[in-house]
């Protein structure tokens, strides 16, 4: 009952993090803490107000009585991390401590390149730190639904029974990321398949859709335990997004037809989801993918929704479509599965219950935090991004209000 969760600053691992805590695991965070800087990097921050990890973890303990330990440093360092996991001894690893952005993997070669050696580096390292000094632990690792892009055929659960030339096999689905950062998860789930298989490790990848909301049982408790509501072109979601515009009276911006189609969400269930997954572990040698994910939705739907729930609060919303910035289809056939974590247990909230209270109250109580500069697309995944960027010495936008390149610090996100 002892998780280390690795990115337990971040939105997922803070919330991750007080949730195991509140139902009585040992806790420890691992985290360097470079999800801070990158908002500082790129002149954003999130729209509710984010104490330092120190405070947050303080308050929890002064709150609830329980202590959960800090380790500040970086996965990328073999030395740090397996000196963390010998002191802390975990029997689980809750792993989401990587770069989770895709227009962050696209901004240019030096973005790219980070989130692949960051991502990925950090991944083996832990293998190797399980692999040397603890063999039974179970790693959770957060994958992404984005690692299936948007196949013709429906989406199983990590695998698929395949016949061929009168032969049949069940092999890892086939993957079509739609970004760098997509990629770096891929190459993330072939490691550890691989790692299980030769070291007999136990891990489960859960494939998660799109989280949103702000609040769980745990960061409700006080505002310094609050968790982060992304808004901006980086690092904020298409629903987060919709949220502030209709908070402070701007078009909801839709890229595109609208039609791209996604696994979504609440923050409530990805923690649930993260237990069920801890409290039934994968077997050794066992490599077992989860697609964490309640609801299918499409970017137009989810518009709509936004607009909808605004009006029970008299906002006026209109929707306007902007040329996609990303190159992806836009209208596609979707069909994931996703009947593991129900079968174990999960009862999800549903987002017609969560646009109120989670999402649009944050936004229309926080909404003198919104920066207007920040709500539009800011990467763009086509050729002429190259001609877009400024210099990574030019502290200035690019043309077409393209993000300054600047160059990013070797650190382990979260």
């Amino acid at each position: 009952m002892k998780a280390l969760v690795i990115g337990g600053d971040g939105y997922c691992g803070w919330a991750t993090a007080l949730h195991l805590s509140n139902q009585g695991y040992e806790v420890g965070i691992l985290d360097n803490l470079s999800r801070r800087y990158w908002d500082t990097k790129l002149g954003v921050d999130t729209l509710t107000p984010i104490a330092p990890i120190q405070k947050r973890l303080q308050r929890w303990q002064e709150l609830t009585g329980k202590t959960i330990d800090l380790f500040i440093g970086d996965i990328t360092d073999y030395d740090f991390l397996s000196k963390s996991l010998r002191q802390f001894e975990p029997t689980t690893i809750v792993h989401f401590g990587e770069q989770r952005s895709a227009p962050y993997s696209m901004i240019d070669r030096e973005h790219a390149v980070f989130t692949q050696v960051n991502n990925v580096v950090g991944t083996l390292n832990i293998l190797y730190a399980m692999k040397e000094d603890f063999p039974d632990c179970h790693l959770v690792k957060l994958g992404t639904m984005g690692e299936y892009g948007t196949p013709n055929i429906d989406i199983e659960e990590g695998y698929i029974e395949i016949e061929h030339n009168g032969r049949k096999d069940t092999l890892p689905y086939p993957k079509q990321p739609g970004s760098f950062y997509h990629l770096s998860k891929v190459h993330d789930s072939h490691n550890i398949h691989f790692a299980c298989k030769i070291w007999g490790l136990r891990a489960t990848d859960l494939n998660q859709g799109i989280v949103y909301g702000v609040k769980t049982e745990e960061t409700a408790m006080d505002e310094l335990l609050i968790n982060r509501l992304d808004y901006d072109g980086v690092f904020g979601t298409a629903l987060n997004r919709f949220c502030i515009q209709a908070a402070i009276g701007h078009p909801l911006t839709v890229y595109g037809k609208g039609g791209q189609t996604r696994g979504l969400l609440d923050i409530r269930d990805t923690v649930r989801c993260m237990k069920l997954a801890i409290d039934n572990p994968a077997e050794p040698g066992q490599f077992r993918v989860f697609n964490q994910f309640t609801e299918l939705f499409s970017v137009g739907d989810l518009a709509l929704k936004v607009k909808k729930a605004a009006a029970k609060m008299d906002l006026e919303v209109k929707i306007d479509n902007l040329p996609n910035p990303r190159v992806e289809l836009e209208e596609h056939y979707f069909n994931a599965k996703n009947t593991k974590l129900l079968d174990l247990g999960l009862k999800p909230h549903l987002l017609d219950e969560s646009l109120l209270d989670s999402l649009l109250n944050f936004a229309t109580k926080y909404q003198n935090r919104v920066d207007k500069q920040q709500i539009l697309p800011t990467v763009s995944w086509h050729r002429q991004q190259k001609e877009e960027v400024t210099s990574p010495t030019n502290n200035g936008t690019g043309k077409n209000g393209s993000i300054p390149v600047s160059s990013p610090e070797p650190v382990a996100a979260n």
